[in-house]
């Protein structure tokens, strides 16, 4: 396994980070795709054995159920202080007025939650899941200075928004002499490349690590484009990511087979090969639900494409609409 630093920090992470949205109770929450904790503890421990070091939920994730999943297996697999956990806030966890959102409140309570379920005193990286166009950021940054201050969280971060709100972040934490976020988790895939316009370059300019969620446009890359499956049924996420831009995507996906092809390897491969090519990125989030998702991204590390390979998968893509943070 390779590691590497997060952004400017002194924490090291692999290249590969665990998601664990696909773990959790499927009738909980708006999943109804994820597997079980039965089915989900031997990717946990495969991770593990393989050298990932790099698990990330979310508070929303399955109700809380991916959080509880992951706690119970890190305990029985390996010690805390050989992992680092990343977890999430800021989707609604409750019904009703104060039952999700950035506030102080909503942080602080959600805070002890996630690490009631994870069955921690803290976790290594706090991220906020969107940005909260309800609650000032002032409020919200300096409840995760006090997060952090507390000894909940190691480090913060953050998740998909536009670069100018991310710069604003940034400059109001400097100012006001609060922890900084360190991270940013964005969408960043061959078929949804615009983060390379303004925020892939704001990371690199202000030393954060850049954590890709859905590397592989939720599967779409790693298969012909008109396969169905069970998720692509369900994931109504996926399906206003990718509705407007069928036509368009289709071509890159058949382009992503065709080097493959080229290469004698897999598509997942290739596809998620590019992406930790890409300048900045630190490590892309890979899900996995059946066996051959792990070992799949595990051997996209050993594969250093070639500026010709790039560039054929590049040449397809049309600019899109700015999708991912809502």
């Amino acid at each position: 396994m390779q590691y590497i630093k997060l952004g400017r920090t002194g924490l090291d992470v692999s290249r590969l980070c665990l998601g664990c949205m696909s773990f959790g109770i499927s009738d909980r929450g708006n999943h109804a795709w994820t597997i079980g904790e039965a089915e989900s503890r031997p990717f946990i421990q495969r991770a593990l054995e393989a050298g990932i070091n790099f698990f990330d939920t979310a508070n929303v994730y399955s109700d809380g159920t991916s959080e509880e999943i992951l706690g119970r297996a890190l305990k029985d697999f390996t010690r805390r202080e050989e992992v680092v956990i990343a977890t999430k806030v800021h989707g609604r966890m409750r019904p009703g007025p104060n039952g999700g959102g950035l506030s102080r409140r909503a942080i602080m309570t959600e805070i002890d939650a996630s690490l009631r379920r994870l069955g921690t005193d803290h976790v290594d990286l706090y991220q906020i899941h969107r940005w909260d166009y309800e609650t000032p950021i002032e409020e919200t940054l300096e409840a995760l200075h006090d997060v952090v201050k507390a000894g909940k969280a190691r480090y913060i971060g953050a998740s998909s928004m536009y670069a100018w709100q991310f710069a604003k972040a940034l400059a109001t934490a400097e100012r006001h002499g609060w922890t900084r976020f360190v991270s940013m988790q964005n969408y960043v895939n061959l078929l949804y490349r615009e983060e390379e316009r303004e925020m892939l370059p704001l990371c690199r300019a202000e030393g954060i690590g850049v954590i890709p969620w859905s590397p592989l446009a939720r599967g779409r890359l790693t298969r012909d484009w008109d396969t169905n499956s069970a998720r692509i049924e369900t994931d109504e996420v996926g399906k206003r990511l990718y509705a407007k831009t069928a036509e368009a995507d289709r071509k890159v996906v058949e382009r992503v087979a065709e080097v493959a092809a080229r290469l004698g390897r897999s598509r997942a491969q290739v596809a998620l090969a590019w992406v930790l090519a890409r300048p900045g990125v630190t490590a892309p989030i890979v899900g996995a639900t059946k066996p051959h998702h792990l070992e799949e991204a595990l051997k996209a590390l050993e594969l250093k494409l070639s500026p010709e390979d790039i560039a054929a998968l590049e040449e397809p893509y049309v600019p899109h609409a700015v999708v991912g943070f809502v």
